[in-house]
């Protein structure tokens, strides 16, 4: 998965999901539910961190790759959609075998 670029975005793209379902899922109802804003405050810096990477990933991609600028804006408006990189994932599996 990390031979090349498009793996690479693969990769970072699951640890965006991932950080997003938790902070969605779990990390909110904590909040509201719990009562614990902890659970945000955290679960929301990591995320925030993790997105940050995976959009540098992203332009990392489309510079080496030569993407298509409809391919990452894509990449980039999935990241807001809970499953969306998972959805995603599908396509740019195909993808990678190109490159």
């Amino acid at each position: 998965m990390l031979k090349n670029p498009v793996g690479q975005l693969r990769l970072a793209g699951y640890f965006d999901g991932i950080s997003l379902l938790i902070l969605l899922f779990i990390a909110m109802p904590m909040k509201y539910m719990l009562d614990i804003p902890m659970a945000v405050r955290i679960a929301g810096a990591a995320h925030g961190f993790i997105f940050v990477a995976y959009v540098l990933v992203i332009l990392y991609v489309t510079i080496r790759v030569r993407w298509n600028i409809v391919w990452s804006l894509l990449a980039f408006a999935v990241a807001f959609i809970p499953f969306g990189n998972f959805i995603y994932d599908i396509k740019l599996k195909k993808l990678e075998q190109r490159y």
